[in-house]
């Protein structure tokens, strides 16, 4: 059963999915049926430490970084123009763009996974994400494609260009998940400045 998150709800990933191995971290969004440019909505990593910041620069995985350094995290593609239609193909939800996660192979040190999506050339194309239509993120069990929880970006997201949509971190020894729907901002430079990279 796919449990609906809410801002900032907490949920244990390990309890609610005790087999799980590898996290698929999904984002949807519907092609835009108005006129004027299709949306283009990017998801991006950051691996931060205890002290909230990366490590280096390879613990901030996107589109032109598609894995970190340790192998465990990996970003399986850019896509520029969202899902056709509601989203479902033969009956599945295909996710615009997906990270994956292989939660027993997270370095250590490594307390908290953020999760941040940018609306790509927001300013030039005067969107935001009070505009955009049914953006989601997810958490998928890759190893039998269940859905273990949701969270749908509210109606209010209002002029916001950049924002962490969740964070999947560590609690005394298990996986959590916290839908956070944070604006940020600026683009995905300030985002990754601001969690200490130095590109």
């Amino acid at each position: 059963m796919t449990l609906s998150l809410e801002k900032g709800a907490n949920l244990s990933l390990t309890k609610a999915a005790p087999s799980m191995k590898k996290a698929v971290i999904g984002l949807g969004w519907l092609v835009r049926t108005s006129d004027g440019e299709d949306f283009d909505l990017d998801a991006s990593v950051f691996l931060l430490g205890a002290n909230g910041k990366v490590r280096s620069d390879r613990d901030f995985i996107y589109y032109n970084q598609e894995k970190s350094a340790c192998g465990s995290v990996v970003h399986m593609g850019d896509n520029t123009t969202g899902v056709e239609g509601n989203g479902p193909i033969d009956g599945q939800v295909v996710d615009a763009e997906s990270i994956v996660v292989d939660l027993n192979n997270v370095p250590l040190d490594i307390e908290k996974i953020v999760v941040a999506v940018t609306i790509h050339e927001a300013l030039k194309r005067r969107q935001n994400f009070g505009q955009v239509n049914s953006a989601y993120i997810r958490i998928v069990d890759e190893s039998n494609n269940n859905v273990v929880a949701q969270y749908d970006l509210s109606e209010d997201a209002g002029t916001e260009t950049s924002m962490i949509f969740g964070e999947v971190y560590r609690h005394k020894g298990e996986w959590k998940i916290r839908a956070v729907e944070q604006g940020m901002r600026g683009g995905l430079l300030e985002i990754a400045r601001n969690y200490g990279v130095k590109l």
